[in-house]
């Protein structure tokens, strides 16, 4: 169970939006017999107060978002094969998720989560080398399979997802190629292709480090508007010490003023601030530079247990010289007890 109170504080609305909401999850997993297993899971969420916010089904559009509306639903329902470490197959409901959440992930931030109806196969090779394929028939999203609008609530799919990873060095190269039929709204399909390398090195006792580069290209595909052609950009450094990080990025989704690079399916609140400004992308795409640290409060006693995590974002366009302002988010966590 997670229960969580979220204030929203928006000077575009005439009133601060207040959700007290809760999620429960229950599931069930069986014995795996020759490799084979089944699992599902059953998930709810609900609103105390859903008069004093927008849950994007109760119509108070005097209040912002906060979507997390009520809703009970399948969340998990599939079948698993998987004879060893090497490969692993499953086939029905599922939370998919690839790399750093980016392109496709289950938006763990929200109460209710995004999982897809899916075949997903890997195969490790054992020399470093590993393959992944997803097809993709349905996405339920955040919004509820019940929500009224069914646009929002699911969108039935027809697509394919192909990704090739090889350690290199001290990291991982990963190629991917992702073919997206929505067929809910199918003039926002769209393809990727694209290149990620992930590496981190350092002394054990010292300073480490680690670093990100990646690159991809958005174009039309199936039934898309022609207009749809742009790129992605990562770039990130940090140094590890001592059980603290720090960071130093630049991200940019391209636009034209048309068009610009967007990623349904991530799970965007870990990216370009917490604030949730950018899920969809502006037309004149987005320049975000970052820098954040974060740690453990203390090194010894209770306070060891807890961590901290602060970020800074300097937001702009991509096309044009539009400043988008700036964002500060700071985080501080710590366990109550065993679980919580």
């Amino acid at each position: 169970m997670r229960l969580r109170y979220e204030n929203v504080s928006d000077d575009a609305f005439s009133r601060d939006a207040d959700a007290n909401t809760l999620r429960a999850r229950v599931g069930w997993r069986s014995e795996t017999r020759s490799g084979w297993s089944v699992f599902g899971e059953l998930e709810g969420t609900a609103n105390f107060n859903a008069g004093s916010f927008n849950n994007t089904r109760n119509g108070n559009t005097r209040y912002p978002v906060v979507a997390d509306p009520k809703n009970a639903e399948l969340n998990q329902l599939y079948v698993n094969y998987q004879t060893d470490a090497t490969s692993r197959v499953t086939l029905g409901r599922q939370r998919l998720i690839y790399d750093n959440h980016r392109f496709f992930g289950n938006v763990g931030w929200r109460q209710n989560e995004q999982t897809f109806d899916a075949l997903d196969a890997t195969h490790s090779f054992g020399n470093g080398f590993s393959l992944r394929y997803s097809y993709l028939d349905r996405v339920q999203r955040i919004f509820g399979d019940d929500h009224p609008n069914r646009d929002l609530g699911r969108w039935n799919l027809s697509t394919h997802l192909f990704s090739a990873s090889h350690a290199l060095g001290p990291g991982l190269l990963t190629g991917y190629a992702h073919f997206i039929d929505n067929q809910t709204l199918p003039l926002t399909s769209h393809q990727n292709l694209g290149l990620r390398y992930a590496a981190k090195g350092g002394p054990a006792d010292g300073i480490g480090w680690l670093a990100t580069l990646e690159l991809a290209q958005q174009d039309n595909y199936a039934d898309s508007l022609s207009i749809i052609d742009a790129h992605y950009l990562l770039l990130e450094g940090g140094l590890v010490w001592n059980g603290y990080t720090t960071k130093l990025g630049f991200e940019q989704l391209s636009g034209d003023g048309r068009y610009a690079f967007q990623t349904p399916f991530a799970t965007g609140h870990a990216f370009n601030g917490w604030d949730d400004k950018f899920l969809t992308t502006p037309v004149n795409g987005l320049n975000d530079l970052y820098v954040s640290a974060g740690g453990p409060l203390a090194k010894d006693g209770w306070a060891a247990k807890a961590s901290w995590l602060l970020a800074f974002h300097d937001f702009s366009a991509d096309r044009g010289s539009a400043d988008y302002g700036t964002e500060w988010d700071a985080q501080l966590g710590f366990p109550v007890a065993q679980g919580v």
